[in-house]
């Protein structure tokens, strides 16, 4: 198995953001399989000429959303994110709920104001 991850230093969207979702997408996917083994941060800095602390930044936020795990010494290895990714969206998606209540919003508009937010987001 090859990572396969293109960093495009022309687009808008932050080298560190575009490897975030690139691993994140393909750990999802199934492409990458759980327990793989990924790069050091500057083995993966050095393929893809970005610098260290880029690399870095990409591993803390996926780490943080719990698509990846590091195991000190031993790596940094795909985690079994989809019940992880699944629940921190459902608790967002109850905090949401419950915030628009408390602010008195109404159903309809705490609906409409997800979805175009949701929308918004996917469009990037």
């Amino acid at each position: 198995m090859t990572l396969t991850i293109t960093v495009d230093p022309d687009s808008a969207t932050a080298p560190y953001e575009q490897l975030r979702a690139q691993l994140s997408a393909q750990a999802r996917s199934g492409v990458l399989p759980v327990g793989y083994r990924l790069p050091t941060v500057r083995g993966l800095a050095g393929e893809l000429g970005l610098a260290a602390n880029t690399v870095a930044k990409a591993y803390r936020a996926l780490e943080a959303d719990g698509v990846i795990e590091t195991r000190g010494r031993n790596g940094t290895f795909v985690a079994a994110a989809g019940d992880a990714a699944a629940r921190n969206a459902a608790a967002a998606a109850q905090d949401y709920a419950d915030q628009a209540r408390r602010l008195g919003v109404s159903r309809a508009d705490a609906l409409a104001l997800a979805e175009d937010a949701v929308r918004a987001a996917y469009a990037r």
